[in-house]
Formats: structure tokens, C-alpha cells, sequence
């Protein structure tokens, strides 16, 4: 069924603690089965492990996250039967939900026996982003070499 007018976007509440709403969004992104209270020690947990300063945290969060960023990305488009990657901007709202998204996620696969907790996984994998390595920014460079190998494609864009 085709949906009716623009979706309407939820507003984000800042978290208790940094009143920011990119830490509300890597909690909510962290959280699994509805555990929203040990989502937020695990992500305050793993900034703590940052850096000592409190107002520094933030920042160095905020930082990464930029560099995770990607500016293009490929999309399949369907023409004349056949399916090409074409290359596209990304917006905004979408570059910062997939930094978010990969930051999580190559925090995840980080092995066991290295860490012991995910806050730990997370602060490590953060720390790398800022020195732009990592499997965030390893899946970020993937994406826009993707994107620069499709350019032929990118007229199909419209």
C-alpha cells in the first residue's frame, strides 16, 4: 500500500548525561530487547574509557562519527533490465545513522578475547576512527571506492 504524505520525523530527546542527541541515537542504536538503561552505562561506560575530561568526551565522540561519515554511496537502479550501482550523495540524515550504525557494528565483531565488555570494544573502536582506522572506517572507504569504481553509472542518476 503506497504511503500518504511525508513521514513525519520523531523527535529525539538528548541523553540525561551529555544532553546530546547523537548519544541518544548510539544508545538507541546499542540497545537490544528494549534494555535502554544498560544501552546508556555501556555507551557512558565506553566514553568514560575516551577520555578523563567530561567535556572532552563529547567532542572526541562527535569527531569520530564525522570521520566515519561517508559522502558517497551505490544504489541499484534498474534499466533496460539490468541492474547498475549507481553513485550517489548521501544525505545528511543518512550519513550520520550509517557512521552510527558502523561504529556499533565493527565494535561488535571486535573479538572476546581482547575485551572484556562492549564499552570497552566501543571506546577502542571510537579511538581508531579518530586515527581514521577500524572496521567503521575500513566499511566507509569500501562504500565511497564502490562509489569512484561506478562513476561511469553515475549518469543514470535522476
Amino acid at each position: 500500500m503506497p504511503r500518504k504524505g511525508p513521514i513525519k520525523k520523531r523527535e529525539i530527546i538528548p541523553d540525561p548525561l551529555y544532553h546530546s542527541e547523537v548519544v541518544t541515537r548510539l544508545v538507541n542504536r546499542v540497545m537490544r530487547a528494549g534494555k535502554k538503561s544498560v544501552a546508556q552505562k555501556q555507551v557512558f561506560k565506553a566514553l568514560t574509557l575516551l577520555s578523563e575530561k567530561e567535556e572532552e568526551r563529547l567532542s572526541l565522540l562527535i569527531q569520530a562519527i564525522d570521520n566515519i561519515k561517508p559522502q558517497m554511496e551505490v544504489r541499484p537502479r534498474r534499466i533496460g533490465g539490468a541492474a547498475y550501482q549507481v553513485p550517489m550523495p548521501v544525505k545528511p540524515e543518512r550519513r550520520e545513522t550509517l557512521a552510527i550504525r558502523w561504529l556499533i557494528q565493527a565494535a561488535q565483531k571486535k573479538p572476546n578475547s581482547e575485551f572484556h565488555t562492549f564499552a570497552e570494544k566501543l571506546a577502542t573502536e571510537i579511538k581508531e576512527a579518530l586515527e581514521k582506522t577500524g572496521g567503521a572506517m575500513k566499511k566507509r572507504d569500501d562504500m565511497e571506492r564502490m562509489a569512484e569504481a561506478n562513476k561511469a553509472f553515475s549518469h543514470f542518476r535522476w
